[in-house]
């Protein structure tokens, strides 16, 4: 019948969600936000992704 997601997939959700974060926190480094947070910020989102992906919750 359906086999789901067996085979995850970790860096290509890290990526996805550290492209869409880093694309914000870009916008804001350059409204004056500082790099380093933003950096950081881009970094969880994309940690908070692969342990969302990792657990089925997205």
């Amino acid at each position: 019948m359906y086999n789901g997601n067996t085979k995850k997939d970790y860096i290509q959700a890290g990526l996805v969600a550290g492209l869409g974060a880093g694309v914000a926190t870009s916008f804001a480094v350059g409204q004056g936000q500082d790099p380093a947070i933003a950096v950081a910020i881009t970094l969880m989102a994309a940690v908070f992704a692969m342990v969302c992906h990792r657990y089925d919750l997205i």
